[in-house]
Parts: structure tokens; sequence; C-alpha cells
């Protein structure tokens, strides 16, 4: 079982930026795939999750901004970031369960 993130970077406030989190040795169709970040100083926050049946939640500091999705052929979890602001500022990760992606660095400066 490995997650692959990629897609983090550099933004300026107010822009956008499209995570991936590529899965292999299961399928993502079949279980609970959350996202979270790692701020400095602070810390692991749950960002969005996406379910087996396709629903997802989103926590309070990403809900209208941040949408998680899912390509089953791909095998890869999507975090699409909007209006971005300095304070998403942190390392984003994906996870199944207790498994959890090496993460990437978003950055949101001026």
């Amino acid at each position: 079982v490995q997650l692959v993130e990629s897609g983090g970077g550099l933004v300026q406030p107010g822009g956008s930026l499209r995570l991936s989190c590529s899965a292999s040795g299961f399928a993502i169709s079949d279980v609970v795939m959350g996202w979270a970040r790692q701020i400095p100083g602070k810390g692991l926050e749950g960002v969005s999750s996406i379910y087996s049946d396709g629903l997802t939640t989103d926590s309070n500091s990403g809900k209208g901004r941040f949408t998680v999705s899912r390509d089953n052929a791909k095998n890869t979890v999507f975090l699409q970031m909007n209006s971005l602001k300095p304070e998403d500022t942190a390392v984003y990760s994906c996870s199944r369960g207790s498994i959890r992606g090496q993460g990437t660095q978003v950055t949101v400066s001026s």
C-alpha cells in the first residue's frame, strides 16, 4: 500500500492549486480517503474526506473553498483548493486509515 502526493507549490493569495494523491495496492473506491494538513507549530488538521459511496465531508477551514474528488480509473484522489489564503500554508497529505503519504508542501504568499 502506497500513497504519493503531488501538486503542491508556491501560489499567491487568492490563487488555486490541485493536489493529487496516487494510490497503489488497493482500490480507493472501496475505502474512505482523507486529506489533512500539518501547519508549522500545530497538529495535524483534517481537511476533507471522500467515502466509498462518493459522499464528501469538509472541515470548516476548507468549506466552500476546497473540494475533494477521485478518479477511480486512475486510482487517484484530488483536492482542489481555491481562494487560497496565507494561513493555508502547510504540508498536505492524504491517508487511508493509519497509512499516510509523505505529503506535499503548499505555500501561499505574495
